[in-house]
């Protein structure tokens, strides 16, 4: 347990919306150093986009899991609603996250959703591996944030368009 403060203690601190000092690999590679060889790979298993609750999965990353598995099918309901010009009340998520601003803006918003959530997560746990968790999860959050490239995005769009035609 000693071991997780020395890890924790030098992790810098991560906000949404900057860059992480840290990469993902650095992190995963800083801590092997630290964790025992089962902490390790549970933690290096930890996928932000998984769904599937697996029976020796800690008790935090059902909560995630759930989470996230909520978030999307309340995603594709509304979205299915909004093909069939119906309305649809969102239960899980303020609303404005999904109906204000292009597609960038609302997947922005909902990675800084996610990244309240996480944070909400992280109260009680200081120097345990499920810091170290969600610490990672933000980690995941802060890459696909920062993955967004404006001029691939516009020729991607040209792409779809020219094939559309």
């Amino acid at each position: 347990m000693d071991k997780y403060y020395y890890l924790i203690a030098q992790l810098p601190v991560l906000y949404f919306g900057r860059e992480s000092a840290l990469t993902m690999e650095q992190f995963l590679d800083e801590a092997a150093k630290w964790l025992s060889l089962d902490d390790f790979s549970r933690l290096e298993k930890v996928d932000l986009q998984a769904t599937e609750i697996n029976k020796n999965d800690p008790p935090i990353i059902r909560q995630v899991k759930d989470f996230e598995l909520e978030l999307r099918l309340e995603l594709v309901n509304w979205r299915t609603a909004q093909k069939k010009n119906r309305d649809y009340k969102i239960m899980t998520f303020p609303a404005n996250l999904v109906r204000e601003g292009n597609p960038l803006a609302v997947e922005k918003n909902l990675l800084l959703w996610r990244w309240q959530f996480l944070e909400a997560l992280e109260i009680g746990h200081h120097f345990d591996l499920d810091f170290l968790i969600l610490y990672y999860l933000r980690l995941q959050i802060l890459k696909r944030l920062f993955i967004f490239d404006k001029k691939l995005g516009r020729e991607k769009y040209q792409q779809y368009y020219e094939m559309s035609l």
